[in-house]
């Protein structure tokens, strides 16, 4: 009988880890379901109706004639016609995600999960920063090769992240919707979401998983390597803040990301050919 190989116990903690030490009262029956209640009402609201809207949006783009990558998607629009007015609806749309944000941390609160309780508290600047450096790298490097590759095969639509007109506030309102994508993300989608399934319980890797997966599904109006790509930052975000309990790196890191795509494409299109 052939024995399988032992697997490090540094491995093994990331691959199987254990759910902290419960503290609280398990919740009753009507609890269970006032807890699956909101939880439904926030992704409703939030980026569980956004998924569903990647699913027709892929759709969409499968019954267009020709492949995915002779489409393009762009990631930040113009809102309206008037320089203004188009400045405005930005912000407004920035704000929206930062609302969505703050209503995770409130429910959270609510239930005795303060900002400090999920590493969103004071954010300890040297760690933070160079394990969100480390995390977007990470992340960023190998997605932008993953999405190269997926659209030279046709699996991903070629993706614009921005085609805001040239105002003085363009580059600006990019690094807002950066930030304000990355804290509404990293909080609903990873602190709030892995601890009330954490709360109803939920093993470690079956909420992770489902946390990566809806993370996966609102992105795949950009194609399948958008979808696959964003499942797999998913994995890797949500066990990171699993294992740590620090969502700040996270945040720091998805920020960069988003900036440095969307910065860079206004900076540089028109004057690098390969760039749509």
């Amino acid at each position: 009988m052939i024995s399988r190989p032992a697997i490090p116990a540094a491995v093994s903690a990331w691959l199987r880890p254990a759910p902290p030490p419960r503290t609280d009262p398990a919740l009753t029956a009507p609890q269970r379901r006032a807890l699956w209640v909101e939880i439904t009402i926030v992704l409703l609201i939030t980026f569980g109706l956004s998924g569903l809207s990647g699913l027709l949006s892929l759709a969409e783009s499968l019954l267009t004639p020709g492949s995915l990558a002779e489409q393009t998607v762009a990631l930040n629009v113009p809102r309206a016609s008037h320089p203004l007015l188009d400045l405005a609806r930005q912000l407004l749309g920035v704000v929206r995600l930062l609302a969505w944000g703050a209503l995770g941390l409130y429910l959270l609160w609510r239930s005795g999960l303060g900002p400090r309780a999920i590493g969103f508290g004071r954010p300890v600047v040297r760690p933070d920063v160079t394990q969100g450096v480390g995390l977007a790298a990470l992340i960023g490097i190998p997605g932008l090769a993953l999405y190269l590759a997926a659209q030279a095969v046709g699996a991903n639509l070629t993706v614009a992240p921005s085609t805001i007109d040239d105002h003085w506030w363009r580059l600006p309102v990019l690094v807002l919707w950066a930030i304000a994508n990355s804290g509404a993300e990293e909080i609903l989608v990873v602190a709030y979401l892995l601890s009330r399934l954490r709360r109803l319980g939920w093993g470690e890797n079956s909420s992770l998983l489902a946390s990566a997966l809806l993370r996966g599904s609102y992105h795949l109006y950009q194609g399948f390597g958008g979808g696959v790509g964003n499942v797999v930052m998913g994995l890797v975000f949500g066990r990171y803040w699993q294992k740590t309990n620090r969502l700040w790196p996270l945040v720091i890191a998805h920020a960069l990301i988003d900036a440095v795509a969307f910065v860079g494409y206004a900076a540089l299109r028109g004057r690098v050919g390969w760039i749509p």
